[in-house]
C-alpha cells in the first residue's frame, strides 16, 4: 500500500514524503543519480540526466528503480500501489514518447523542472507494461508528483492515461483518486476545534477533552481510510518554519497514517508494515528516512553531489541527525 503528502512551509518551501508499506523489503536504501548519468530506455535510446535526484530505489543492472525520489530543482515523485486499476499499454505506441512503467520515477526526476514541464509532457506519453527483466513483474502504480506550486497525481487505467490536480495533497492507493476526492465529502463535519459546552434541552455538556470534532475520521489502515485521515492530519497542521520542524512535521503526519505490524494480515497471512517513511525537502535538497526497524532520522544531502561522477549511481553514506 503507501501514503504520499506534500506541504509547504511558512516560505513557500516544499516537502514531500511517502510511507512504504508492504510485507517485504526489495533491498532498498537511498540513491543518489548524478546529474548525467545515462538513463537506458526500453523503447529509445540512453538519455543522460538533465538533472541529479535522491530517493529510496532499488537497482537492477545499474538502473535505479526509484520508489520516489525528490531533484535538484525542487520536484518530486512517488509511486503507490494501485492494483486492480492500473492497467498499461500492451505494447508501445505509435507516435507517443513510450515508457516501460518502471521508468516513470526516473524519467520525471532525470527530466523535469516543474508540475507544468511533466504535465506537458504527459500529454504525449504511453506507459507500457514491459518489465525491466522477463523474470520480474510489471508494478501497478499510479504516481504522485509535486512541487512547490502544486501537486498532480497520473493514473494509467484501460481507457488511457489521467491526470488530476492533486488539492488536498495527498495520495494512497485504489480505487481511483476522484473516488477518494468524493468520498472526503462524507467527513465535512470533522474539523480541529474545541466543542465547547454543548445544551441538549436543559443538559448541559462538556467534552471529555480535545478532539470530539474530529469524531468521524477512520482509524483504520484501509486505503481509503488512511486518505482521509492523512487529508485531515495535513490540512489542519500548522504551518512551521525550520526545516527541522517541517521535518517533524512530515514524519508525525506520515505516522498518523503508518502500519504497525500485527494489525493487518495480508492475503498469504504475513503482517503489512511500513518498512520506511521519508521526506525530501525541495530547499535544502535534502532526503530525510527512517524505517521500521529504526526510527532514528538519517539524511542525504543531494548537494553533496554536485559535479559527481556521472558513470555510475551513488549509494551514499547516510548521516544520522
Amino acid at each position: 500500500m503507501c501514503t504520499g503528502v506534500r506541504f509547504t512551509d511558512t516560505a513557500g518551501h516544499m516537502f514531500w514524503g511517502r510511507n512504504f508499506d508492504w510485507n517485504v523489503s526489495y533491498g532498498e536504501v537511498p540513491v543518489v543519480m548524478p546529474k548525467g548519468f545515462m538513463l537506458p530506455r526500453a523503447f529509445g535510446q540512453a538519455e543522460p540526466a538533465k538533472h541529479a535526484a535522491v530517493g529510496n530505489s532499488a537497482q537492477f543492472n545499474g538502473y535505479p528503480l526509484f520508489f520516489n525520489c525528490g531533484n535538484d530543482a525542487g520536484l518530486c515523485v512517488g509511486g503507490l500501489n494501485f492494483a486492480g486499476y492500473a492497467q498499461f499499454e500492451e505494447g508501445p505506441v505509435e507516435g507517443k514518447e513510450n515508457l516501460a512503467a518502471y521508468e516513470f520515477p526516473a524519467w520525471v526526476g532525470a527530466n523535469f523542472s516543474t508540475v507544468d514541464e511533466v504535465e506537458r509532457a504527459l500529454e504525449n506519453v504511453a506507459i507500457v507494461a514491459k518489465p525491466i527483466d522477463e523474470s520480474l513483474p510489471v508494478a501497478m502504480l499510479h504516481w504522485m508528483i509535486a512541487d512547490a506550486q502544486r501537486s498532480i497525481v497520473v493514473e494509467y487505467q484501460s481507457d488511457g492515461m489521467h491526470v488530476y490536480h492533486d488539492d488536498v495533497d495527498v495520495l494512497t492507493n485504489q480505487p481511483p483518486f476522484p473516488w477518494h476526492l468524493e468520498n472526503l465529502r462524507n467527513y465535512l463535519n470533522c474539523e480541529n476545534r474545541w466543542a465547547g459546552t454543548v445544551a441538549w434541552d436543559s443538559c448541559e455538556m462538556t467534552p471529555f477533552g480535545s478532539g470530539s470534532c474530529m469524531r468521524g475520521i477512520p482509524g483504520d489502515a484501509y486505503a481509503t481510510s488512511r486518505f482521509v485521515r492523512a487529508a485531515y492530519v495535513n490540512n489542519f497542521y500548522p504551518k512551521k518554519e525550520s526545516e527541522t520542524d517541517n521535518v517533524a512535521r512530515m514524519l508525525r503526519t506520515l505516522g498518523a497514517v503508518a502500519m504497525v505490524e500485527g494489525s493487518s494480515c495480508m492475503e498469504d497471512g504475513s503482517y503489512e508494515v511500513t518498512l520506511f517513511s521519508d521526506c525530501f525537502s525541495a530547499n535544502t535538497s535534502t532526503y530525510y528516512f527512517n524505517t521500521y526497524a529504526d526510527p532514528c532520522v538519517r539524511a542525504v544531502h543531494l548537494r553533496d553531489y554536485v559535479g559527481a561522477s556521472p558513470e555510475a549511481l551513488i549509494v551514499p553514506p547516510l548521516e544520522r541527525l
